[in-house]
């Protein structure tokens, strides 16, 4: 399950990485024609536009592939954040998956501890182990 999420959002991860290769091909152009200053606003005001292109144009989600239907724009709003943060907001989703998968190996190793302690549930798990598919 978690494979297959990650495999959902690598193009979300994609254009994330475009378009921080765009802001630093943009960094020198920005800054000689309107100063350090607001620099980092107008590239977080380009990212941000670009990234709602890119969601709304192309039909990109970060709930819909994590089983939230049903909020369409808040969802392609969110996915243009993710998307115009560049690489460090897919970094932050795949933290989260990490942390997730985890604690369901962590559940599993629990739950095999548990069933090692009764022979009858260690037989029964054995039996579901090896039932042919």
């Amino acid at each position: 399950m978690v494979d297959q999420l990650i495999r959902d959002l690598v193009p979300i991860f994609a254009a994330g990485l475009a378009i921080q290769q765009l802001l630093e091909i943009l960094d020198p152009i920005v800054v000689r024609a309107i100063g350090e200053k607001d620099k980092r606003l107008v590239l977080g005001l380009v990212s941000m536009a670009i990234g709602l292109l890119i969601a709304f144009g192309t039909g990109m989600r970060v709930l819909r592939p994590m089983g939230l239907d049903g909020y369409d724009i808040m969802d392609a709003v969110l996915t243009a954040m993710i998307i115009s943060a560049g690489t460090e907001g897919f970094n932050s989703i795949l933290k989260f998956l990490g942390y997730a998968k985890e604690g369901k190996k962590s559940d599993a190793a629990a739950l095999k501890a548990w069933v090692a302690k009764d022979p009858d549930a260690e037989y029964l798990m054995d039996r579901i182990d090896r039932k042919p598919k």
